[in-house]
């Protein structure tokens, strides 16, 4: 296990073999997704955009609490002073959900408002058995403004995504799961091996298929089906001309 030199304050990060871990580390907020906060997370994820040794991404938070929503504290003190530049908050947060290698979420406990749009903004969710996924933004007067109106509709469902948005209840685990929110359940004490399970798994297959398919899904999502399929057999292409693939091809052809 090989750790940073300097730790930011609100996440602590880490390098296990091929896989780096982001730890949200707010536990006086209970997570609260601070401008810091997306600040460490972009900078640390962009860093290792560049470092080929990191082929995954962890993002964790607590047993208790991912990330309980935006950091209602400072958000009132920059609106008291007119110094709310939401457009910041939202660059940075783009960084992180447009990071080109695959992110795993480690969800355990609440996952709110902008907690649950770091986690979906990763590619896989696992989710502990006491997770719970809302946006509670409309009982203080707000609407969730990282994505919350338009991914949740995508991934949930026009109905479920208006209930859980407008009442603000927060979905269980099983509903999440149930829905297809996220990948899948795991019991609380195995969340953390089997994330890096995954994201082991993942790090041990050829690199260049697995950046392909993440981009051929993500861009195939927002288009047509004739489109993605025009999408994804030029992706195809791409990779049945990569060295990788025909290094694998020919080992395969000399052991048959």
């Amino acid at each position: 296990m090989e750790e940073t030199d300097q730790q930011p304050s609100s996440i602590l990060t880490e390098v296990r073999d091929n896989v780096g871990i982001i730890t949200l580390n707010r536990p006086e907020a209970m997570n609260a997704v601070s401008l810091e906060m997306l600040n460490d997370i972009s900078y640390q994820i962009q860093t290792w955009e560049y470092d080929d040794t990191v082929r995954v991404i962890v993002l964790k938070g607590a047993d208790s609490y991912f990330a309980a929503g935006i950091d209602i504290r400072e958000l009132s003190a920059e609106i008291a002073q007119q110094s709310f530049a939401l457009k910041a908050w939202q660059d940075e947060f783009n960084k992180i959900a447009d990071c080109s290698k695959p992110l795993i979420a480690a969800v355990s406990g609440y996952a709110l408002g902008l907690g649950c749009d770091l986690a979906l903004a990763c590619d896989i969710i696992l989710a502990a058995d006491s997770a719970q996924f809302g946006y509670p933004e409309t009982s203080i007067g707000l609407i969730p403004a990282f994505g919350g109106c338009s991914k949740l509709a995508r991934r949930i469902g026009r109905a479920k995504a208006m209930e859980a948005i407008l009442t603000g209840r927060a979905l269980s685990a099983e509903e999440a799961s149930a829905c297809g929110l996220v990948s899948r359940i795991v019991a609380l004490g195995d969340l953390d091996d089997e994330s890096l399970r995954v994201a082991n798994r993942i790090a041990s297959l050829p690199y260049q298929a697995v950046m392909q398919a993440k981009e051929t899904i993500r861009q195939a999502e927002n288009m047509s089906l004739q489109n993605g399929l025009d999408f994804e057999a030029k992706s195809c292409r791409l990779v049945f001309n990569t060295e990788e693939f025909r290094e694998i091809l020919q080992n395969f052809a000399q052991k048959s």
